[in-house]
């Protein structure tokens, strides 16, 4: 099977089933400090899931692209990856386990599906502990299903249970589909989780509570089902594989890597890993440059990630013989070739990916070897790397943090007092730990008073952010707070003193007029006609929700999923706090509301 015939397929079923099919949403999320990068189908969606109506309805799926970076160490066995593609099905308060655990049996086993052997299926559901009982419902779907009870493992919070994405709001338990790797002759008569030829290859998430800021868990009102599954993982199971880089996802790239380093993928066990993070590393990379949102390499935020990926693929290449100059575009060109006919943006922006590539490359040659010489300088001379030399090294030579640990690791040693690395990087600390851990708050997971003000004045900003400077100006992503809004629109040089001031003014001006903030349903072509602005159109699908401020005289029109105020004498006080460069030919704007 391929990988187009697997996603198509997973399509075709749930659209049989009375789910719109939705577009991809955009590696970076839309007014979500909470998460560096989509790492799920779900977070584009969590307005919906906290209630807003869907303009597709309340059965949707799609294929979404995902990058997590907290794996990112991991990388180098045969499952581990940066960037995937995840099948999901979602219901907005529609069906619940019934529908979903049958229909996700249904797909796996059924020969017009998946066809899968239902002796090499096991699954698992919630144990149940003093916040929520044992999953009754889920076990005896499985067991109406045909599953053996010595296939129904009852697993722990740790294992099967969702969220909440925050301290509070909607969680509850799930249930897994473990699928058995080893050979047809040695499938157990019962499930261990332990066991790792159980591979997981789907999981059903029933939002059935939501959690109180006591600790405290009450039943929701409205009901949601978030179903995962790993393309790549089921892509390699279907052909018979046991290793995620040997399918046809990678076999290009693989085979370019081969070609540029005269080694063989398989040959040994460290060029195997050099290969499969070199060809990761670039991929993630290149999804992430090449997104409309596209960000490239930097020492801050989502930048940092997308430099540490280039980086670190760059050194492996070093290490298995890839001398050529500026090679990573040549992986880029194959990502970009492979895609195109999925994810469109990846023709369109492969051009500004290779000249970033370029550049960064051509920087990290001038950088790495004086790196490089400088720790071997400080281990030769006996001395113990600290935090600190790491953090020298790091602003003096571009020299990332994992580089000098992993130096240091191959012998045998570790970093002293490395947290002294964090300390010292104080404002360019690496988030991707950090943001992956839900560490930060707001986001449209808040749909706090405050979240709901910023976002409106987000579509003020714009309007008047065009009418001074230019049809021009796009925005180009923004991050949202309960404290403040950032705005990233395009714009080739800095504003005057003069245009910020004119920009604040005429947001004010929307403001005290007490204008009314309406929204309605229409087809996406109608609202493009209609002259709706949108940077978001991929994860709405045909039909779109089209907020508009003003009455007679419109002030702002946008396709925007929400959540928003109902009358502009909500804002109070809109002020620009500071206006900077973000990335070539894009500024970004902080403000707050007073």
């Amino acid at each position: 099977m391929t990988a187009k015939e697997l996603r198509q397929k997973y399509l075709d079923f749930f659209k049989s089933k009375g789910h719109a099919i939705i577009g991809s949403a955009s590696l970076i999320p839309e007014n979500d400090p909470t998460v560096l990068f989509t790492t799920a189908g779900m977070h584009p969606l969590v307005p919906y899931l906290m209630g807003e109506k869907h303009p597709e309805g309340t059965r949707l799926a799609n294929c979404q692209k995902c990058i997590r970076t907290t794996d990112i160490d991991e990388v180098g066995d045969p499952t581990h990856h940066t960037f995937f593609e995840m099948l999901g099905n979602w219901s907005l308060g529609d069906y619940f386990k019934k529908e979903a655990l049958s229909w996700s049996w249904e797909f796996l086993t059924s020969p017009e599906w998946l066809g899968l052997d239902k002796n090499r299926l096991a699954v698992s559901v919630f144990a149940g502990d003093e916040d929520a009982p044992f999953d009754n419902e889920a076990f005896e779907i499985w067991r109406s299903l045909g599953v053996s009870e010595k296939r129904i493992a009852r697993l722990p919070k740790k294992n099967n249970w969702w969220g909440p994405a925050g301290i509070t709001g909607p969680c509850g338990p799930d249930s897994e589909m473990f699928y058995w790797a080893g050979a047809s002759d040695q499938v157990p008569e019962s499930f261990n989780d332990d066991n790792d030829l159980w591979v997981e290859i789907w999981n059903d998430v029933f939002m059935q509570f939501n959690k109180r800021e006591d600790g405290s868990y009450e039943l929701l009102t409205q009901k949601n089902v978030d179903t995962g599954m790993g393309l790549e993982r089921v892509l390699t199971l279907m052909n018979g594989l046991d290793d995620n880089y040997k399918s046809e996802l990678f076999a290009n790239i693989i085979s370019k890597i081969e070609q540029l380093s005269g080694k063989k993928y398989g040959e040994s066990e460290a060029t195997t890993r050099a290969m499969r993070i070199i060809a990761d590393h670039l991929r993630a990379a290149t999804f992430i440059m090449a997104d409309d949102k596209g960000v490239p390499p930097s020492n801050t935020d989502r930048g940092y990630i997308v430099r540490r990926l280039i980086r670190r693929a760059i050194r492996y290449g070093r290490e298995i013989g890839i001398a050529e100059e500026s090679w990573t575009k040549e992986i880029a060109k194959i990502v970009a070739h492979d895609y195109a006919g999925v994810y469109q943006e990846l023709g369109r922006n492969i051009d500004k990916v290779i000249d970033w590539l370029k550049e960064e490359e051509a920087k990290f040659k001038k950088t790495i070897e004086k790196g490089e010489a400088e720790l071997e300088k400080l281990l030769s001379s006996g001395a113990r790397v600290t935090g600190g030399h790491a953090f020298d090294l790091f602003q003096t030579y571009g020299f990332p943090l994992e580089m000098t640990k992993e130096i240091i690791a191959e012998k045998g040693g570790e970093i002293k007092n490395e947290e002294e690395f964090a300390e010292k990087l104080a404002r360019h600390q690496e988030l991707s730990r950090t943001a992956s851990a839900g560490m930060f708050k707001g986001g449209l997971a808040d749909a706090s008073e405050e979240s709901r003000r910023l976002h409106t004045a987000a579509h003020l900003l714009l309007a008047a952010l065009r009418k001074v400077l230019g049809d021009h100006v796009y925005q180009k992503g923004s991050n949202i707070t309960a404290e403040r809004l950032r705005f990233d629109f395009s714009h080739p040089e800095k504003m005057t003193d003069e245009q910020n001031k004119e920009v604040e003014r005429l947001v004010n001006e929307a403001i005290e007029r007490k204008l009314p903030v309406t929204w309605k349903e229409i087809g996406l072509e109608e609202a493009k006609k209609e002259g709706a602005m949108g940077v978001f159109e991929a994860k709405y699908g045909a039909k779109v929700k089209v907020y508009t401020i003003g009455n007679e005289e419109v002030v702002s029109k946008e396709i925007c999923g929400g959540p928003h105020v109902e009358n502009t004498a909500e804002l109070g006080h809109f002020t620009i706090q500071k206006e900077e460069s973000s990335s070539a030919g894009v500024r970004r704007i902080k403000a707050v509301l007073s």
